[in-house]
């Protein structure tokens, strides 16, 4: 459809299957990340369509650089996709600072960075989504930074969405549950695995039993969320797993 979409976290999980969503529509897909490998070997596969751009987003001096490349190429931007996040269990009793500061500066600041930077190379009909995550309601033992930094991103998200009336801006919460893909595994070791695994248990909460999507399936959810038609407004997308 021509759009130009940019993704942030796209080299991996949910954003690179995002982005290979909406390659099908024949979109030009702006890939952010922060291992510029990863978004290069997606942007080879997507072809001439998909640009890699190297972006931490946690760091507003690296969203500043990203954006300017981008308009260098693309003054215009359709959608902005804000899907980076670190997801990591640990106790505040236990936490380092880097701990305590990377949810917050990635998952919530990163956003607000990259917003800042798109929103004026936006047009009427453009369409900001923020992905959120099912941890805003249910009260997963270990992470409090990260349920904090995604509840602070739909509340900021609902602010934005009037902000950006006038201008014609939609803005979209997406809140997403758990999802797989093949091959790829937990980042946390082991110990770590089995800590969280058992302080969810004694909350009455069985990983290993709650029903899982496929990340494909949710991403086709954001291109149908894209391609809504201008006079709907989506407030918030809340998806869960579903046995089959």
């Amino acid at each position: 459809m021509g759009r130009v979409i940019v993704i942030t976290g796209a080299g991996v999980g949910l954003g690179r299957a995002v982005a290979r969503a909406c390659a099908a529509d024949g979109d030009t897909l702006i890939l952010l990340g922060r291992t510029h490998s990863k978004v290069q070997a997606l942007a080879d596969e997507l072809g001439d369509g998909a640009l890699a751009v190297e972006c931490d987003v946690a760091s507003a001096d690296s969203v500043r650089a990203a954006f300017a490349a981008i308009s260098a190429k693309h003054p215009k931007i359709d959608v902005l996709i804000n899907n980076a996040a670190v997801y990591e269990p640990f106790t505040i009793e236990e936490a380092t600072d880097e701990q305590l500061l990377t949810p917050i500066l990635t998952n919530y600041a990163g956003p607000l960075y990259c917003c800042r930077a798109a929103i004026p190379m936006m047009e009427r009909g453009g369409h900001i989504i923020n992905v959120s995550s099912e941890s805003v309601e249910h009260n997963f033992p270990m992470l409090s930074l990260y349920q904090s930094s995604k509840a602070a991103l739909e509340r900021f998200t609902a602010s934005l969405a009037g902000e950006l009336e006038p201008k014609g801006i939609r803005v979209t919460t997406f809140r997403a549950g758990p999802m797989y893909e093949e091959g790829k595994g937990s980042p946390w070791p082991p110990e770590l695995q089995m800590r969280f695994g058992a302080a969810c248990m004694e909350k009455g909460i069985n990983l290993r039993e709650r029903p899982i999507s496929h990340v494909n399936s949710v991403a086709q959810l954001f291109r149908n969320a894209i391609n809504t038609p201008a006079d709907v407004q989506l407030n918030l997308i809340a998806v869960e797993g579903r046995r089959v």
